[in-house]
């Protein structure tokens, strides 16, 4: 008797399971057809033995019995490959309608399916099935680097929680007057948790509507298709968490709240353009003239606007001793209208790695709620909520991601960051905190100035990094994604806490 299998690999892998018996003969013909003799097929064939062993490695069997003859009998069988179809695996006795019954498996992973370097015990299944798992425990790559983009995850949730319990621990001597419990624990919990459930809605949603992103960098292609413009979803949820504590009473903290929409409407219209795979977005000068704008706008809006501080602190700059404070007077609204753009820009060059802006941006909201806290404590809870919502973020964002900001959240993160500062006067202990978005913007544009320089006197381009900004540049040296955003968080926890030291004694 004889019998034929169309299959997608070799059937040395059916003999290490015990699904072919040692005294089949095959001959392989080609690289997907295998020809199978059976000299004694009573001797070899046991039909329970075969049904354990298949669920033993994750089959799912179903038996079709059929009017069955002493010298036949028939298996099918299906099996994933690498390319995600099915191949097929057909042994019958005969073709006619004679067919014995059929037993069919269907694997429910291939990561089930042993290699050709195991050896199995084919006399205990249980051992089988248990030895082939902690063979395969963590031999997956891509598994090891996923969970590394957790932790890194979760070591700054960590972080975030201890350094906030201990400032709200301490905020009395800080402010020196009573604030509620929790002040700034309670808007960036509920800001987490609102916005990485809201996330496993959202997500599904983009993804069905084809907000995909447009990923050019070679290195990052198998990104291609993953959905962008989350900050859609989780820049408004971080402003109405911080708006409802304080009941919508704060002028200051509703001032920054517009300036993060209009930013987040420059990065959504620019998303929104750039959505498919042959368009480039908003061109690069009219998103620059409409930032600037908006900055014009804003440090109007402040410079006519009587905010309620201790002092007036719209055109005062607090510095360390002994510099002490430097009265602008009307170079503030200038740097105002600068530090909106240059923050917006550089939050969005560091919006490159799976959870690099949304961690780095959540430490520099942390660092500046603290600082901002004696001058005034509305706008620290603006601050905690923005960072809870980049926290709730990295739940999709981290690596590897689900969602991207897009646009939409890198330019209205930056927005934010530089309205708190602009709002109370601290704009040196936000150059501190945002140390990782001031190192990736002036990455980009030392590489753009020493190669047209080079270009002109030299007739040839240099480039100072093999690519900007600076955590491609670490990619092509070698350095692992997850590594990167990990030395990022530790960079930016050192620096927050410099900031909120240089930014208290100033204040």
């Amino acid at each position: 008797m004889q019998s034929h299998a169309l299959c997608t690999t070799s059937s040395r892998n059916l003999n290490h399971i015990g699904f072919l018996p040692h005294n089949f003969c095959y001959l392989r013909i080609g690289t997907s057809r295998v020809s199978f003799e059976c000299r004694s097929l009573a001797s070899c064939v046991d039909c329970k033995l075969l049904e354990s062993r298949a669920r033993g490695h994750g089959f799912r069997v179903r038996r079709r019995v059929c009017a069955m003859d002493d010298d036949s009998f028939g298996v099918s069988f299906d099996h994933w490959g690498d390319d995600d179809r099915p191949g097929e695996y057909m042994f019958s006795s005969s073709e006619g309608e004679d067919s014995d019954g059929d037993i069919y498996l269907q694997p429910f992973t291939d990561i089930d399916l042993p290699t050709s370097k195991e050896r199995f015990l084919p006399s205990d299944d249980s051992i089988t099935v248990t030895a082939h798992r902690l063979a395969t425990l963590g031999s997956s790559r891509k598994k090891k680097r996923t969970i590394h983009g957790f932790w890194n995850n979760v070591g700054l949730m960590l972080f975030s929680i201890f350094v906030l319990l201990l400032v709200d621990q301490c905020a009395w001597r800080i402010v020196r007057l009573p604030l509620a419990p929790f002040h700034l624990m309670r808007p960036f919990l509920i800001s987490v948790v609102s916005v990485s459930c809201v996330g496993y809605i959202c997500v599904p949603l983009f993804r069905m509507f084809k907000l995909r992103s447009i990923v050019r960098n070679r290195r990052h292609s198998s990104k291609r298709g993953t959905p962008t413009m989350g900050g859609l979803y989780f820049v408004p949820i971080g402003l109405l968490v911080a708006e409802a504590v304080l009941h919508f009473s704060s002028i200051e903290v509703s001032g920054a709240a517009a300036a993060t929409l209009a930013f987040a409407a420059i990065g959504l219209l620019d998303d929104f353009m750039g959505i498919g795979y042959k368009k480039d977005g908003l061109p690069v000068w009219i998103r620059v003239l409409l930032e600037i704008a908006i900055g014009a706008w804003f440090s109007y809006w402040l410079w006519t606007t009587k905010i309620s501080t201790p002092y007036n602190m719209k055109t005062v700059v607090p510095l360390p001793a002994p510099l002490g404070r430097v009265c602008l007077g009307k170079l503030y609204p200038v740097l105002t209208s600068f530090c909106l753009v240059s923050m917006a820009n550089g939050v969005n060059f560091t919006d490159g790695l799976d959870g690099l802006a949304a961690g780095t941006a959540a430490l520099a909201f942390i660092g500046m709620s603290i600082v901002v806290l004696p001058i005034c404590s509305d706008l620290s809870i603006f601050g905690a909520s923005m960072a809870g919502a980049c926290v709730g973020f990295l739940f999709q964002n981290q690596y590897k991601a689900s969602i991207f900001m897009g646009d939409t959240g890198s330019l209205a993160l930056g927005g934010a960051l530089a309205a708190m500062a602009s709002c109370t006067g601290m704009f040196f202990p936000l150059f501190i905190s945002s140390g990782i978005f001031v190192l990736e913007a002036l990455s980009v544009i030392i590489q753009v100035f020493v190669f047209q320089a080079a270009k002109l006197f030299r007739r040839r381009g240099y480039m100072v990094f093999r690519m900007a900004p600076f955590h491609h540049h670490l990619e092509l040296c070698g350095v692992k994604e997850p590594v990167i955003v990990g030395v990022a968080y530790l960079i930016a926890s050192v620096l927050i806490l410099c900031a909120a030291y240089v930014g208290l004694s100033s204040a």
